[in-house]
C-alpha cells in the first residue's frame, strides 16, 4: 500500500509543470506570472510605467497581448530618463505615433531567445550575434563582464539587467538604456 501512495505522490508531482515549481519573478518588485501576457505583466511594474504608457500610445497593446511569441528587451523608466530631455513627451505626441512605433518595435525580436539562446548565438558569432527586430533593424549582442551589451543602430549600448522574464506570449529582458534604429 505505501508503494502504491509513493507512486502516485511521485506521479502527481510529475504532472505539475517545472515552472510551477520556480520562484515567480518580480520586475520592479511586481510579480511577472508565466500565465500572463507581456503587456499583462508589464502594466503591473512600476519601473516600466513609461514603456507601457507609449506602447498604449503606439496601439502595439493588441499586437504585444498576441500569440506572439516575442522577445522584448524592455527600458525601465530610468532607461527612458537617460534619453535627451523633452524626448519622451515628443515620441508620445498623437503625430509622432510613427516614429514611436519603430522605436518601440526595435526593442521586439520574433520569437522566444531565452539569454542561453542569445549567449549561444554570441558565440557561435565568435563573439557577437546579431539579432533581426521587429521594425527591421538589427541589433548587436556581446558579452561584457558576464553581461549581454546590445548595441543599436546608433552605437548606444544597454546591458541586459535582467534577463529570462518569461510570459506567457514571450520573454522579456529588462534592459539600462533605450535602443533607437
Amino acid at each position: 500500500m505505501k508503494f502504491v501512495r509513493l507512486t502516485a505522490a511521485i506521479l502527481a508531482a510529475a504532472a505539475v509543470p517545472a515552472a510551477a515549481h520556480m520562484k515567480t519573478p518580480t520586475v520592479g518588485g511586481a510579480a511577472m506570472y508565466p500565465s500572463k501576457t507581456i503587456v499583462e505583466n508589464a502594466a503591473t511594474a512600476p519601473n516600466l510605467t513609461t514603456l507601457v504608457a507609449a506602447v498604449k500610445a503606439a496601439g502595439l497593446v493588441d499586437t504585444l497581448s498576441g500569440p506572439g511569441p516575442f522577445t522584448v528587451f524592455a527600458p525601465t523608466n530610468d532607461a527612458f530618463a537617460k534619453l535627451p530631455a523633452g524626448t519622451v513627451d515628443t515620441l508620445l505626441k498623437p503625430e509622432n505615433k510613427g516614429q514611436l512605433t519603430g522605436v518601440l518595435t526595435y526593442h521586439v525580436v520574433p520569437g522566444r531567445l531565452t539569454a542561453a539562446n542569445i549567449i549561444a548565438k554570441i558565440k557561435a558569432g565568435k563573439g557577437h550575434a546579431t539579432l533581426k527586430t521587429v521594425a527591421g533593424g538589427t541589433l548587436t549582442a556581446r558579452l561584457s563582464g558576464g553581461k549581454v551589451v546590445l548595441t543599436d543602430a546608433q552605437g548606444g549600448k544597454s546591458i541586459v539587467t535582467q534577463a529570462n522574464v518569461f510570459q506567457k506570449n514571450g520573454v522579456v529582458h529588462v534592459i539600462d538604456s533605450v535602443l533607437l534604429p
